[in-house]
C-alpha cells in the first residue's frame, strides 16, 4: 500500500512517481539554460498569457490550484539595445545658426570675419571652433551657409571698370578747390573796382559754391558717410570761421576790444579747399590697401599689425600734400601767414572724415566738439578774466598767446584732438570689421 500524497509505501520506501506526473514531465520539453536567459518566449506562452492576463481583467480567471490554473509567466523584456555612441558634436553648426543671417549676405568670407569680430569673436575664441583664426572660421561658414550669387571666396579683388568710377569722384573732390579758387581769382580782380557790398556779395555766392561742391564730394567717393553721420557740420563750420577770423577776433578781444570789423585770413581757407582731393586719394588708398592686406592676413592680430603703419604712412602723406598747398596758397597772398594751425585743422578733417568713412561718426564728433570747445573758451576767459577777481581765468590764455602768438589756440586745440583722434584711428581702423564694406 502506498502513501499517494508523500510517494512512499507503507515501509516508508520511495516510491516511483504516479503516471500524470511522468506523463505531464515527459511532455514537457527540456530547454537549455543558454536559451532559457537569451532566447524569447515563444508565440503561444506570450498569447497564454495575454490571454490570462484578459481573463483576470474581466472577473473570469481561474481559481488557484484549478483545471485550468497556470503558473504565472515571466514578462518578456526585449534585450535593450546599448546605446549608439553619439558621433562628436559640430562645433560651427550652433555658430553657422546664430549667424546665419550675416552669412547668407555676405558676398565673401571677409564680411562674415568682420561681422563675427564686431560681435567678440578673436583668434582665440576661433579656436574653440577648431579653426587657427577668424578668417579661416569665415570660409567654412560662408561654404557651408547659401547665399545669393557669390565671388570666389577670398579672391583677390579684380580689376574691374572702376576707370570711370575714379575719374568721376576725383573731379567732385576737385570742385571745392576749383570754386574756392575761382572766387579767390574773381576778388582779386575786382579790387578796386567794386564796393564793399559787391565784393561781400561775390564772397558769399563763392563760400556756397564751395559749400555744394563740397556736399556733391562727400556724398560720393571714398569720403562718403551714412546720411545719419552729418552731425558735424556745425563743429567744421565753426572750425573753418575760425581760421579766417580767429586770430584777430582773439587779438583784439586780448588789447581790450572787440573793437571793430574782423580782419579775415582767406589763405588758409583756400588751401583746405585744395586738399579735399588729396584728402579723397588718401581715403581711397587706405581703404584698397587695408583691404589687401584684410585679404592676405591669417589672424586679425596680423592684420592690425599691418594696417597701423599703413594708417600713419597715409596720414603723413596728407599731410605732406596739405603743407604743399597751404605754402601755395599763402604766397598767392603775400606769403608771411601761420601754417601750423591749418596745418592742424586739416589733419583734423582728415582723420574725423576718415572715422566717419569706416563708421565711427562718435569719435569724429567727440574730436570736432573738443576742438571747437577750446576755441571758444580762449576769448571768453578772457573776457571773464576783466571782472574783479577772476583774472586768473585768463592767464593761461594770456601765456598762450604770448609764447605762441594768437595762433597758439587753434593749434592746440587742432593739435591734441587731431592727436586723440589719430590714437583711437589706430585703434579702430586695425579692426577687420572696419574694413567689411570699404
Amino acid at each position: 500500500m502506498r502513501d499517494d500524497l508523500t510517494g512512499h509505501d507503507h515501509e516508508g520506501r520511495p516510491m516511483g512517481r504516479p503516471a500524470d506526473v511522468r506523463a505531464g514531465a515527459a511532455a514537457m520539453p527540456e530547454r537549455a539554460p543558454e536559451a532559457a536567459t537569451t532566447d524569447p518566449l515563444p508565440s503561444t506562452v506570450i498569447a497564454d498569457a495575454e490571454a490570462g492576463t484578459s481573463a483576470a481583467a474581466a472577473g473570469d480567471a481561474p481559481e488557484p490550484g484549478g483545471p485550468g490554473a497556470r503558473a504565472p509567466e515571466i514578462a518578456y523584456h526585449p534585450a535593450r539595445r546599448p546605446a549608439g555612441r553619439r558621433g562628436s558634436a559640430d562645433p560651427v553648426k550652433l555658430l553657422m545658426h546664430r549667424h546665419r543671417e550675416l552669412c547668407e549676405r555676405a558676398v565673401d568670407p571677409l564680411e562674415i570675419a568682420a561681422g563675427l569680430e564686431a560681435h567678440g569673436l578673436t583668434d582665440r575664441t576661433a579656436a574653440r571652433y577648431r579653426h587657427r583664426d577668424v578668417f579661416s572660421l569665415a570660409e567654412e561658414l560662408y561654404a557651408r551657409v547659401p547665399g545669393a550669387a557669390r565671388p570666389t571666396p577670398f579672391g583677390p579683388p579684380q580689376p574691374g571698370p572702376d576707370t570711370e568710377a575714379r575719374a568721376g569722384w576725383t573731379l567732385l573732390a576737385l570742385l571745392p578747390g576749383a570754386a574756392c579758387l575761382a572766387t579767390v581769382g574773381v576778388l582779386r580782380g575786382t579790387e578796386g573796382v567794386l564796393d564793399g557790398g559787391a565784393r561781400f556779395a561775390l564772397t558769399s555766392v563763392g563760400a556756397l559754391l564751395v559749400f555744394l561742391g563740397l556736399r556733391l564730394c562727400l556724398r560720393s567717393g571714398p569720403l562718403r558717410a551714412p546720411d545719419s553721420a552729418g552731425g558735424t557740420t556745425l563743429y567744421v563750420c565753426w572750425l573753418l570761421g575760425y581760421v579766417v577770423y580767429g586770430d584777430d577776433l582773439l587779438r583784439q578781444v586780448i588789447s581790450g576790444g572787440p573793437d571793430g570789423h574782423w580782419t579775415a585770413v582767406p589763405a588758409p581757407l583756400l588751401g583746405l579747399a585744395l586738399a579735399v582731393a588729396p584728402a579723397a586719394w588718401c581715403t581711397h588708398l587706405f581703404a584698397v590697401h587695408a583691404r589687401h592686406r584684410l585679404v592676405g592676413s591669417h589672424g586679425l592680430a596680423e592684420f592690425g599689425d599691418g594696417v597701423r603703419p599703413l594708417l600713419l604712412g597715409l596720414v603723413a602723406l596728407f599731410l605732406c600734400a596739405l603743407a604743399v598747398l597751404l605754402v601755395l596758397a599763402d604766397l598767392g597772398y603775400g606769403g608771411g601767414g601761420a601754417l601750423v594751425a591749418p596745418a592742424a585743422l586739416g589733419v583734423l578733417l582728415f582723420l574725423a572724415r576718415l572715422l566717419i568713412a569706416h563708421g565711427f561718426p562718435e569719435p569724429a564728433a567727440t574730436g570736432l566738439a573738443f576742438a571747437c570747445a577750446v576755441e571758444v573758451a580762449a576769448p571768453f576767459l578772457i573776457l571773464a578774466g576783466r571782472l574783479p577777481g577772476l583774472d586768473l581765468l585768463a592767464r593761461p590764455v594770456e601765456a598762450l598767446v604770448m609764447a605762441a602768438g594768437t595762433g597758439g589756440v587753434p593749434t592746440l586745440a587742432c593739435g591734441f584732438a587731431a592727436l586723440g583722434l589719430l590714437i583711437h584711428a589706430s585703434v579702430a581702423l586695425s579692426r577687420a570689421s572696419a574694413h567689411a564694406t570699404a
